[in-house]
This record gives C-alpha cells, structure tokens and sequence, in this order.
C-alpha cells in the first residue's frame, strides 16, 4: 500500500537551497516539486496542486508577492496554504505577505530546515 505523500512545492532561485530543502523534506517523507522563478512556481501550483507552497519574495521573472497575489485569486490555487521564505524582513513586507494571505512568513537566515518542516506540519495539521 502507498502512502499518500503530502506534496511542497518550493518556489526559490537559490539551486543550494532548493536541493537543501528537497533532501530535508524527503526525509520527512514528503514529495518536493521546485520552480526556480515565479512564472514557473505559479504554473506548477496549478498543474501539480500541492498542498502547501514555501514561496521565497525575491524572485527572477515574478516575484513572490505578484505570485502569491495570483494564487490567491485563483479558485484552482486559493486555497493552498502558502508559507513566505525569504530573507527580507521589514516589517511591512511581513504585513504586506500576511495580508496577501500567506499562513506563515518565515527569515531563511532565522529558521533551519528542520525549524522550517515543523512550520509546514503545523500549517497541514491545521
């Protein structure tokens, strides 16, 4: 019998981090799709529907605010819980993430990978 693994798209540009995290989330017995720009992390939200997305703000092409935007005004990806990973940390790009509708917002230099998989399970377990 196969489990049913949860799916994270992770949408960064930095390839060390995305083979970082997608050794991470293996382990933890997730699948892991990776688009290195917006444009791409946009149509693989609507082709593979994860079910959590780990956006980064900084991003080539579209960047993660202009995507998440998209997301949430697309009834195929609404409802995708969206965590923001990145390295800005203003306070008003937090408030601006969070009133975009991300569920979490999460500074990749404060947060390690496992910090980071205990934030996606508790936004899946919600």
């Amino acid at each position: 019998m196969t489990q049913n693994k949860k799916k994270i798209l992770l949408v960064e540009d930095d390839s060390f981090l995305i083979s970082m995290y997608t050794i991470k989330f293996e382990l933890e017995n997730f699948e892991v799709v990776a688009a290195e720009d917006g444009e791409k992390g946009l149509s693989l939200a609507a082709e593979e529907k994860p079910d959590i997305i780990l956006l980064d703000i900084l991003l080539p092409k579209m960047n993660g605010f202009e995507v998440l935007k998209e997301l949430k005004n697309n009834k195929e990806t609404n409802q995708i819980p969206v965590i923001l990973l990145t390295n800005l940390s203003q306070k008003n790009e937090i408030e601006q993430g969070l009133a975009l509708g991300a569920q979490d917002y999460l500074i990749k230099a404060h947060f390690m990978p496992s910090e980071v998989m205990d934030k996606i399970k508790k936004v899946l377990n919600k």
